[in-house]
C-alpha cells in the first residue's frame, strides 16, 4: 500500500475521493461529513453506500459526522447512486451522501454530496463545503442537540417503480419479448437491483459477477477490456445483450448479441434514439462525448449542448435548457422524467424499449448509427505540470477551433482531441475521436508525446 500514499485527497464540487488508511482516513471522513451536515443546517440526510470492503467503516464515520451537525440520518445500506438521489427528492430530505468512490478500485472510497433535489452539489454549493472545512466553520450540536439514527429503509422498490412507471418505458410491450440478458454487476451496488429490475422488464436473466462482497472480480470501470467475460457469456447463452456497470450503477455499458462491446459512448447513444423518436427536445452532453450524439440529434432536428465533464455540470446545463435527455459518453444516461442523475438502470430499460419497438436486433440497431472510433488514454502527472503543458500546447494550436471550458479540446473537420484533468484521479485524460481507427490513434500519440516522450512508451 506504500506505493499509493502519493495520491492526494481528490476533491471536486461534488465529492471526494481518496486511498482508505492513506489519504481517506476516519478523520477525514467526518470532517466532511459534518461540515456537509453544517452546509445542509440539520434535517434528514440520506445515506447509502456501495459494497467497497471499506464501505461499513466509512458509514459510521459520516453517521458520527452527520450527528454531529445535528442531522437526521436516514440510512438505505447498499444502494446504487442513482437510487440515493431519488430517495433524496422522494422523502424531501436536506441532502444525501453516497458512499463510493464510483468506477475507482476497491482500496478507494468517498464521499459523493447530493443537494435536496437529488442532484449532486454545484460549484457554489461545492466552494461553501470546502471553505467550511478550511476555515473549521462546522456547526456541532451540543449534547442535546445530536441527530438521531432511523432505522435502515429499503429503497430498491420505489427505485424499480419510477422506471417501470416512465412515460417511455411499455413494460408490456418489452415482456412479450422476453429478451435474455446477462447483467455483470462487478460485485457492487448493482447485484441486487439490477437483476430485479431486469426481472420485472420479463427478461431471461443471467447475472455474472452479482456477489455484493465489493470484491471486484474486474477492473471496476465498465470499459470494453475489462468486461470479456460478459462478452463470452452473451455468445454463450445465445443472448440478445449485455449490460455491465460499475460499483455504483450510475454508469452503463452495452454488450450487443455477437458477443462485441459496442462501447460505453454509446449508451447515450441508444438512449438518446429512442427519445428523441417519442418527443423532440434537446439532448445535453460533455466535451468528451462522443460526435454520434450530434448526428441523432441533426437526424430529429434538435440542438445539443456541452458542458463541462462532470454530473452535475451536465445536470446544471440540461436544467437550464430544457433538455429532454442527456447524460456523458462514460455510459452516464439521465432521463429528466425519472430524476437528474446518471442511472445506470434507466439506460437498460430504454435500451430495451428500443430494441422491442424496433422489433430488430441490437447488431442492426448500430448499423443504422454512423461510428467514430475513439481513443482514451490516461497518464499520472502532477497537477502543475499537467496545467503547464496544457497551456503549452494551447499556445501552439492555429487554423481550427479551440474550447478551453474544460481544458483544453482542439476541433478539426474531421476529429476532435480533449485533453483534462480528471476531478476524480491524480491524471491527466487524452481523449480523441476521428472517423478512422487510423486518424483517432495519430492524434492520440501526437499529444500524448507531450506527456509521455515516444521513446518512453
Amino acid at each position: 500500500m506504500e506505493r499509493f500514499s502519493k495520491y492526494p485527497l481528490m476533491a471536486s464540487v461534488s465529492g471526494v475521493r481518496g486511498i482508505i488508511g492513506k489519504s481517506l482516513t476516519p478523520e477525514v471522513i467526518v470532517r466532511y461529513a459534518g461540515a456537509f451536515g453544517t452546509l445542509c443546517g440539520g434535517g434528514q440526510i440520506v445515506v447509502g453506500r456501495d459494497t467497497r470492503v471499506s464501505g461499513e467503516m466509512v458509514e459510521y464515520a459520516v453517521y458520527a459526522g452527520l450527528m454531529a451537525a445535528g442531522c437526521t440520518v436516514i440510512p438505505i445500506g447498499v444502494s446504487t447512486t442513482p437510487t440515493v438521489q431519488l430517495a433524496v427528492e422522494k422523502m424531501k430530505a436536506s441532502g444525501g451522501i453516497v458512499i463510493t468512490a464510483s468506477h475507482n478500485p476497491e482500496y478507494w472510497n468517498g464521499l459523493k454530496f447530493i443537494n435536496s433535489r437529488g442532484i449532486f452539489l454545484d460549484e457554489k454549493a461545492g466552494n461553501k463545503l470546502s471553505n467550511i472545512i478550511a476555515n473549521e466553520l462546522y456547526h456541532y450540536s451540543d449534547y442535546s442537540g445530536i441527530g438521531k439514527l432511523f432505522a435502515p429503509v429499503d429503497f430498491t422498490g420505489e427505485h424499480i417503480q419510477a422506471i417501470v412507471n416512465a412515460e417511455l418505458v411499455d413494460v408490456e410491450v418489452i415482456r412479450r419479448c422476453r429478451f435474455k440478458v446477462v447483467v455483470d454487476c462487478v460485485n457492487g451496488a448493482g447485484s441486487v437491483i439490477f437483476p430485479e429490475l431486469l426481472d420485472t422488464l420479463g427478461c431471461q436473466v443471467t447475472v455474472i459477477h452479482g456477489e455484493p462482497d465489493g470484491k471486484f472480480p474486474r477492473g471496476p470501470e465498465p470499459v470494453p477490456e475489462n468486461i470479456k467475460t460478459l462478452c463470452k457469456t452473451v455468445v454463450n447463452n445465445h443472448s440478445d445483450i449485455g449490460f455491465a456497470c460499475d460499483p455504483d450503477a450510475d454508469r452503463l455499458s452495452i454488450v450487443d448479441n455477437t458477443g462485441a462491446p459496442i462501447g460505453e459512448e454509446y449508451s447515450i447513444v441508444l438512449s438518446a434514439l429512442l427519445v428523441l423518436s417519442h418527443k423532440k427536445g434537446a439532448v445535453g452532453v460533455n466535451l468528451s462525448t462522443t460526435s454520434v450524439v450530434d448526428n441523432i440529434a441533426q437526424r430529429f432536428g434538435v440542438p445539443v449542448y456541452r458542458s463541462k465533464v462532470g454530473e452535475a455540470h451536465v445536470v446544471k446545463m440540461m436544467m437550464e435548457t430544457g433538455c429532454v435527455i442527456g447524460g456523458e459518453g462514460n455510459g452516464g444516461v439521465i432521463l429528466p422524467e425519472i430524476h437528474y442523475g446518471r442511472d445506470a438502470l434507466v439506460g437498460a430499460a430504454l435500451t430495451l424499449q428500443l430494441m422491442a419497438e424496433r422489433q430488430e436486433s441490437l447488431t442492426e440497431i448500430i448499423k443504422d448509427i454512423p461510428h467514430y472510433y475513439m481513443t482514451k488514454h490516461k497518464v499520472e502527472v502532477s497537477t502543475h505540470k499537467a496545467k503547464t503543458i496544457i497551456k503549452k500546447i494551447a499556445a501552439q494550436i492555429s487554423g481550427c477551433t479551440v474550447d478551453t471550458t474544460d481544458g483544453l479540446k482542439i476541433i478539426y473537420p474531421d476529429s476532435w482531441v480533449h485533453i483534462r484533468l480528471s476531478n476524480t484521479e491524480p491524471i491527466v485524460r487524452v481523449i480523441t475521436e476521428a472517423a478512422s481507427k487510423e486518424l483517432s490513434e495519430k492524434l492520440a500519440s501526437q499529444y500524448l508525446q507531450y506527456f509521455i516522450p515516444i521513446g518512453v512508451r
